[in-house]
């Protein structure tokens, strides 16, 4: 049997800490109302020089240094974004260059906050295959150059930052026990487009655009996307949800995380929260809180863990693996 294993995690933040008070002098809002709805109490901006790419190629060195692997040693980098450097090439490239692995595969993934998720299943896949050994996977995002900072239905939601990390194909007899990844589900509904998406792009505006979004409609549809995709997973893997030693879902508002393991039966303890400090990253939010429960030492080698998102378009998924 072959599976993608996980060798290294690795995350980058701005420099700048926004504050919900400091949100408050700009937008009729309050840290209490902020908390209260979504459980974010600040979030990182990115600043002058700072962007998608230079945070995916932070995060990837830290992956790299935690794996003990050379860039050298990847063969393949796929990036998941929604606010890539250009509309081309993929920031991925500039990635692959900046660590100086030219000649591999790179590539990005748009599937906004569930873009990890499905980075991670396509790496997955094409380590399967034999395509590539060695697979540096990254969610990265500068979502703060899409909000509209008057819409404080929006703007408070959400922060820049970048996870990634290091995938490689093993080889094992041990099919109950063996490290790496071991059950995917991913999905889309295309139906769900305008309850969240950014009202510009290249084809139809020639602009940017700014994020839109129908807030109790996302909630409703998260929870009962989530939970159906957890349970495709678990039956997928033959497991349970007792089974799951830490839930890394996808960091987009705490109610929604509340809600979800409530439905599962998951004790909250067990659920790896970074929405308070990172607020929404989008497809950063996953590695990110992933490198942050590894890092601290929550999560240690041999746990099993599900990883879980939900994003516009809609997409959502699923990942079950053990570290």
């Amino acid at each position: 049997m072959t599976r993608s294993r996980l060798r290294g995690t690795g995350s980058a933040l701005p420099a700048k800490v926004v504050t919900n008070a400091e949100l408050a002098e700009r937008v009729d809002t309050s840290d209490e109302w902020i908390v209260e709805r979504t459980g974010i109490r600040q979030r990182y901006i990115a600043g002058e020089g700072e962007t998608t790419a230079s945070l995916a190629i932070e995060a990837s060195r830290s992956a790299l240094d935690d794996a003990g692997m050379d860039a050298s040693e990847i063969d393949l980098i796929v990036l998941a974004t929604a606010t890539p450097d250009n509309t081309f090439p993929a920031t991925a490239t500039k990635v692959q260059d900046a660590l100086g692995c030219n000649g591999g595969i790179a590539f990005d993934v748009a599937a906004v906050c569930s873009g990890f998720l499905y980075a991670v299943a396509t790496a997955d896949s094409m380590l399967k295959t034999g395509m590539a050994k060695r697979a540096l996977v990254i969610g990265a995002e500068t979502f703060s150059r899409i909000l509209n900072w008057e819409d404080r239905t929006t703007c408070v939601l959400f922060g820049d930052g970048a996870g990634a990390i290091v995938l490689e194909r093993e080889d094992t007899s041990d099919n109950e026990n063996a490290a790496g990844i071991i059950a995917t589900r991913l999905h889309a509904d295309g139906a769900q487009h305008d309850l969240l998406y950014v009202d510009g792009g290249p084809s139809t505006t020639q602009t940017v655009g700014h994020l839109r979004m129908r807030g109790p409609e996302v909630f409703r549809h998260a929870v009962v996307n989530l939970t159906s995709v957890l349970n495709e997973v678990l039956e997928d893997a033959g497991v349970s949800a007792e089974d799951i030693d830490w839930v890394v879902p996808h960091q987009a508002n705490a109610r929604i995380l509340d809600a979800t393991a409530r439905k599962l039966r998951i004790p909250a303890e067990r659920i790896v929260v970074t929405v308070d400090q990172h607020a929404n990253t989008s497809a950063a939010s996953v590695p990110l809180a992933l490198d942050t429960a590894r890092r601290d030492g929550r999560i240690k080698a041999g746990d099993l863990i599900m990883l879980e998102a939900m994003g516009g378009g809609f997409t959502w998924g699923a990942c079950l693996m053990r570290v």
